[in-house]
């Protein structure tokens, strides 16, 4: 059984849980807007995935954007990038799916079906 941390207004989102639907792949679902990941949870999920920390982060959304957070990541500390992905989930990079060896970023159907079949 998987976690599966997503936005329901995310049309992402919506493809991946098809897709893991589609795939008869278990999962707890839970909404990252209510109930954004815990800096523990985020270190946790950066090491097993073995991904860059930029990684984790929204690039794309307004939130991001508005914090200028293209210019200070660069600057911050690992400790401190923690605790602003903490901070609020919507500066998280979405869909996240999180089963016992897999940390899976984002939606690339290729990836998914790879690490998940």
């Amino acid at each position: 059984m998987g976690l599966f941390i997503c936005y329901e207004k995310c049309s992402t989102c919506k493809k991946a849980q098809k897709f893991l639907d589609d795939n008869n792949i278990s999962y707890e679902i839970r909404a990252i807007k209510e109930q954004n990941p815990t800096i523990d949870e985020l270190k946790q999920w950066h090491k097993k995935s073995s991904l860059p920390l930029k990684r984790f982060f929204n690039t794309s959304g307004q939130l991001y954007r508005g914090m200028e957070l293209s210019k200070k990541l660069p600057d911050m500390s690992e400790e401190d990038q923690f605790e602003i992905l903490a901070s609020d989930g919507m500066l998280v990079k979405r869909p996240l799916f999180i089963n016992d060896d897999t940390v899976l970023v984002g939606f690339k159907e290729a990836e998914w079906s790879e690490k998940l079949k």
